[in-house]
């Protein structure tokens, strides 16, 4: 395998990852600093990951037209460019207009990444390590966000969570440009559906803007609103996905089972995780009184546990099949979310808790990529659209929805919500798994 190029690919999708959380420690400094009332908070909080998750297959099916080695350092000059000038904001709408471009910027980032990562592995047992490495990275970066965040805060000023930014998207170009080789493009001739993106775009921004609306109490009437919208442009985007001659995501990719499954895996993955970190978040801060920065502190456990669930998820799939290694991780997540409910959501309960989450998602994470990712060539760098849009939905649609639920009982059956989506899905990519298993075990025989 070679080290050099997966190392930068994954450090590319480590920051653009790191960036949906790490400014969200920064919000209270930046309403002070800017003199803002406490409204501002909520588009602060979610406008990165609405044009994250809403560009990631639009960025995907770039990268397949142009090359996405182009794509990747386009996205990265974007990146670096964005942050520095958002450092210099001086209003709410500035430091929105950045963080909406920091999220677009990443969104072409990331798919390309993982599809040159795949094009650098072709050889199984090497694909495998490096898809463990850029689970770890992605997955620990959601979490170490909250640390990275708060301590640029508290020793520097919330600027600096962009300015930050700007020399680390720099070094990547360069690192993107020395040692990470090029790909031809998938597909010249097929057309970007331009119809086909708005409507995708309009339906994931318009759902993780509700189901934040519904995380920060904003009010069933405009909650609603949002994800029927969302909604209407979800089904408008699937009627057009089957009348377009080039439509914006294959015919063979919507027809490709261990791409669904994957994507339903890894939405499935954030949700009982990232949602159930939130919460913890919330809960150390709003009523154990810790510091933004003790509150990541307290959670580094899941990020440190993320890289050894990834490095344990390798030689599983060396033996397992993906789905019955996915069905693992989630029973781990699941105990992870029992540890938290069990606990008394102490503060020991909830650093256990979220160490037991970081296992279980490393392992799941690397499952689900690894099935996600088991398609035709042509079909890889939609594929790694696809799989983190369903991700980035995870995040949101889980965090709404346990976070409704604590409101209306209390955090502990929030976090019993989380294992037990996690035990009922675990239970399901288990028994997938072993009939795959089951099915190659007679067709060997037959052979």
């Amino acid at each position: 395998m070679r080290k050099a190029p997966v190392t930068v690919l994954c450090a590319v999708q480590f920051v653009d990852v790191l960036g949906v959380t790490s400014a969200t420690t920064a919000i209270p400094a930046v309403l002070e600093g800017l003199g803002l009332d406490a409204h501002a908070a909520g588009p602060l909080a979610t406008t990165y990951a609405m044009f994250f998750g809403g560009l990631l297959v639009v960025g995907a099916r770039l990268g397949d037209r142009y090359g996405h080695r182009r794509v990747l350092a386009a996205g990265l000059v974007g990146f670096a460019a964005v942050s520095l000038v958002g450092g210099l904001a001086g209003s709410l709408a500035q430091v929105l207009a950045a963080r909406a471009l920091q999220g677009a910027a990443a969104a072409m980032s990331v798919p390309s990444a993982l599809r040159l990562l795949l094009h650098a592995t072709p050889e199984a047992d090497a694909r495998r390590t490096a898809l463990a490495a850029w689970s770890a990275a992605g997955a620990a970066a959601g979490a170490a966000g909250f640390v990275v965040g708060g301590a640029l805060v508290e020793a520097l000023d919330w600027r600096a969570v962009f300015w930050v930014n700007a020399p680390v998207g720099a070094l990547l170009l360069v690192g993107v440009l020395l040692v990470v080789p090029a790909l031809a493009p998938d597909d010249r001739t097929t057309g970007l559906d331009l119809v086909g993106g708005a409507l995708l775009v309009a339906s994931v921004m318009c759902v993780v803007a509700g189901a934040a609306a519904v995380e920060q109490g904003a009010g069933a009437g405009r909650s609603g609103l949002l994800l029927l919208a969302g909604t209407v442009a979800a089904v408008g985007f699937v009627a057009r996905m089957r009348r377009a001659t080039d439509p914006l995501v294959p015919p063979a990719a919507w027809r490709s089972v261990p791409l669904r499954d994957g994507t339903v895996l890894s939405f499935v993955n954030t949700a009982t995780t990232s949602s159930a970190a939130v919460l913890a978040t919330l809960h150390l801060q709003d009523r154990l009184g810790l510091s933004a920065l003790a509150t990541g502190l307290t959670l580094l456990g899941l990020s440190a546990l993320v890289v050894v669930g990834a490095a344990a998820a390798k030689p599983l799939l060396d033996r397992r099949a993906p789905r019955t290694v996915a069905g693992l991780g989630l029973a781990v997540v699941a105990g992870g979310d029992v540890v938290l409910v069990a606990g008394g959501a102490t503060w020991a309960a909830v650093g256990a808790g979220a160490a037991v989450l970081g296992l279980g998602l490393g392992v799941a994470s690397v499952a689900a990529t690894a099935l996600g990712t088991d398609v035709p060539e042509h079909l890889a760098g939609s594929a790694s659209g696809i799989l983190n849009t369903g991700a980035q939905l995870g995040t949101a649609l889980g965090t709404a929805v346990l976070v409704m639920v604590a409101g209306v009982t209390s955090v502990t059956w929030g976090w019993a919500a989380a294992a037990l989506g996690a035990a009922v899905t675990a239970a399901w990519s288990w028994r997938a798994g072993r009939t795959d298993a089951g099915r190659r075990g007679a067709a060997a025989v037959g052979g």
